[in-house]
């Protein structure tokens, strides 16, 4: 019995691994196209973000130091821990804990080199991390008080969703989720649209296959991300689906339909709006439970 289970988590781990990055890329490349189409252009295929991938390994590498590799590789691989810690159904907290130091890993990377635009947008990174922790912390915290476990396999354990009880975080994670897919307004690090005045911020000096191993890791990002927002539905895996879906559609019309903010705005409304939000919705959930 042992054995089988240490076979299931074996093959939860290469699946992991090597699927979702690709399901990652295709979100991405769906969002291109559906992004092309609202703005009246026909838009790059859908494997786009695969062939771009694929290029970048192809392309030589200029490095700047040593360590800037470094931070690429740990920025990869806590990201990828994360996810499967996800996948495994472990502990949250842990889950959020190695995100940080995935997302601190790309803010040293930044501020390794000595550009001018790097390290803005490491600085900017570093207010979005501040921005939207706090509001995943107080996630975490609320899907305790639900189910009085921080494991992520026991959240099919109740028999309601987590969004009837968590509405409000849900409100406010959707807020901490346009951070997190690096969408307008709160793209402020770095873009996938060239209109900021740091042009690629944190990532500007990466090239070749260490911007494609950044690239690799937003892929596992946008999974990652699109599984928090299942869990709020975790008793039923295609609804919870479905509910990704269509929070991702809305990510893609709020960053087409605003321009990018300032990052003391971001900040302001995250430890206000989103935080009240939060903080209302633990409250009611404490008293409703006592």
């Amino acid at each position: 019995m042992e054995t089988i289970t240490v076979l299931d988590a074996i093959g939860k781990i290469g699946i992991t691994l090597f699927i979702v990055p690709v399901i990652g890329a295709l979100i991405m490349g769906l969002d291109r196209k559906i992004t092309a189409r609202i703005q009246g252009r026909y838009g790059p295929p859908i494997l786009q973000p695969i062939y771009d991938i694929i290029k970048l390994f192809q392309k030589e590498s200029v490095i700047l130091n040593f360590s800037q590799i470094i931070y690429a590789y740990l920025h990869l691989a806590f990201m990828m821990l994360a996810v499967l810690f996800i996948v495994l159904g472990q502990d949250l907290l842990m889950v959020l804990f190695v995100l940080a130091f995935s997302t601190l890993s790309l803010i040293l990377g930044g501020m390794s080199v000595y550009s001018p635009y790097s390290r803005i947008g490491s600085q900017r990174e570093i207010i979005q991390l501040v921005s939207y922790e706090p509001i995943l912390v107080l996630m975490v915290i609320g899907i305790y008080l639900r189910n009085s476990s921080f494991m992520v396999k026991d959240l099919t354990v109740t028999g309601k969703p987590l969004l009837f009880s968590l509405p409000l975080i849900f409100m406010s994670f959707f807020i901490a989720m346009t951070i997190k897919l690096q969408k307008s307004p709160f793209d402020f690090a770095t873009s996938h649209h060239a209109h900021q005045e740091i042009v690629k911020g944190v990532t500007i000096e990466y090239s070749g296959k260490y911007l494609g191993i950044i690239e690799i890791t937003h892929c596992y990002e946008v999974v990652l991300v699109m599984a928090f927002v299942v869990m709020f539905w975790a008793t039923n895996v295609w609804i919870g689906t479905l509910l990704a879906i269509i929070c991702y559609f809305l990510e893609i019309i709020v960053d087409n339909a605003f321009a990018r903010l300032r990052t003391m705005w971001m900040f302001r409304y995250m430890w206000t709006v989103a935080f009240i939000l939060s903080l209302t919705n633990l409250i009611w959930l404490y008293l409703w439970k006592s």
